[in-house]
């Protein structure tokens, strides 16, 4: 094993169980002890799995994962096992990974803005590989950071959805430009990046990225510079419920490359799939602190009496300025589970969702409809892996929620023979394991040969 996680970090359990079986054992420890605080259970198995599809699915493809996703220490110490590299928005991501032995060469310094501080933190500890899109960028890391290598960030998005004021990168009518001014202040530039991101609405808006990229490198070829990495991005579906499936976007990108970067061109690529890797792994439990009545007017129909729906208000135990702070500039909040299986005969109301008492503007959602629940109750909420973690802060009066890892002892076995290095013997300690799994039927992708070595992808 590399080293950077070991049994210590994680609660190692029992294939047969979902970790919502863990999830619900917290809970009733809780209950016990009246304690509210919300919480996360994190499949770690999950992100294995992830990790085994995509490089299945893209085998020229080097995962570099962004910090900014998910920052919490099981993952981060996970993704290094894995060998997956890590994209850095700031100097304190930078120190976040490079505490743990990370590398710098696997770390890559992908914000297209950068503070001139920054950049000279990463300078100072070995990291080179940066992003550019203007000018000014350029002037900066050229004047703070003269060895770093950079990627030329182009805006590959041209659908509706991407709205001007939100995008990052250059036009090809400027790429030019931008290559003429680093060659001028002796910047050296080693590839072109681009970033489609969630909202990209078909797979074959990466061909088109990737078909503009190669554009971009001729441009580079004509002024003398010898470009050898491409990077595609994220954009990767952290779910199965979206409307493009993640081998149908690879299946595209493969195609993609092999006509315009086929193996054997000198060009080397790399992604940054962030939410693909997460979303799923995490499920998170929030209580219920309080709640209020709302009258909603109804117009009579009938002779029925008017006035007769209501509306409720729960305050939860996290809010917009924790965890929920997805909800905020990310996606949607996921539909919440109930942890009580309601009675039949209750019937279902209209009910808002909102964050602890005191903060008139911290709104999860409106327009669930729940049964009528009572403090001390929990919700549950699948899918939260991804920005809910290292976006939240204690503003709010949120204490930060307490993460359990857990993962299967077939999913460590997976792990070491990624590796290339046969797992131990059974022995006693076999036993000794929590009665619990990640159970995520994975066998079937777990049981086959390793895709790559733990040095390369083939």
């Amino acid at each position: 094993m590399n080293g950077y996680l070991n049994e210590s970090n994680f609660m190692m359990v029992e294939e047969g169980f979902t970790s919502r079986d863990l999830l619900e054992s917290t809970l009733v420890e809780l209950c016990q002890t009246g304690d509210q605080q919300a919480f996360f259970v994190a499949d770690l198995g999950d992100i294995v799995k992830k990790h085994l599809r995509f490089l299945k699915a893209l085998p020229r493809v080097k995962p570099y994962f962004p910090v900014k996703c998910n920052s919490s220490g099981g993952v981060i110490r996970l993704l290094a096992e894995l060998g997956a590299g890590f994209a850095c928005a700031n100097k304190t991501e930078i120190a976040e990974v490079q505490s743990i032995g990370v590398p710098a060469d696997k770390i890559f310094y992908s914000s297209p803005c950068k503070q001139v501080a920054h950049i000279k933190y990463a300078a100072s500890h070995g990291v080179q590989l940066m992003t550019f899109d203007n000018e000014v960028e350029l002037g900066k890391v050229a004047r703070s950071h003269p060895q770093a290598r950079m990627l030329l960030g182009i805006a590959a998005d041209s659908s509706p959805s991407a709205h001007p004021s939100m995008m990052f990168g250059a036009t090809l009518k400027s790429c030019r430009r931008l290559l003429e001014s680093a060659k001028e202040q002796d910047v050296e530039v080693v590839g072109i990046s681009f970033h489609l991101g969630r909202h990209s609405p078909e797979p074959q808006v990466f061909a088109q990225a990737v078909a503009e990229a190669q554009l971009a490198f001729d441009m580079g070829a004509e002024l003398g510079y010898r470009m050898h990495l491409l990077d595609i991005g994220g954009g990767f579906p952290g779910t199965e419920d979206t409307r493009a499936q993640f081998e149908e976007i690879a299946a595209v990108i493969n195609s993609a490359l092999d006509m315009y970067f086929p193996e054997g061109c000198g060009v080397e690529i790399v992604a940054t799939p962030g939410r693909y890797y997460v979303t799923s792994a995490f499920t998170f439990a929030a209580s219920i602190t309080s709640k209020e009545e709302v009258p909603m007017e109804q117009p009579g129909s009938d002779g029925e009496e008017s006035g007769s729906k209501r509306s409720l208000v729960y305050h939860l135990s996290d809010g917009i300025y924790s965890t929920f702070s997805c909800v905020l500039f990310d996606s949607p909040c996921p539909k919440p589970l109930l942890h009580k299986k309601p009675c039949p005969e209750h019937l279902l109301c209209s009910s808002s969702l909102r964050g602890p008492l005191g903060h008139a503007e911290d709104q999860i959602t409106d327009e669930v409809e729940l049964p009528e629940l009572q403090d001390g109750d929990w919700l549950i909420f699948q899918d939260m892996g991804a920005y809910t973690i290292a976006t939240s802060s204690l503003c709010g009066g949120c204490p930060r929620p307490h993460v359990t890892y857990a993962m299967s002892r077939l999913a460590w076995k997976a792990l070491q023979l990624l590796q290339g290095k046969p797992p131990p013997a059974e022995d006693d300690h076999e036993s000794a394991c929590t009665p619990l799994s990640c159970g995520w039927e994975m066998v079937e992708s777990l049981c086959v040969p390793p895709v790559f070595t733990p040095t390369s992808i083939i």
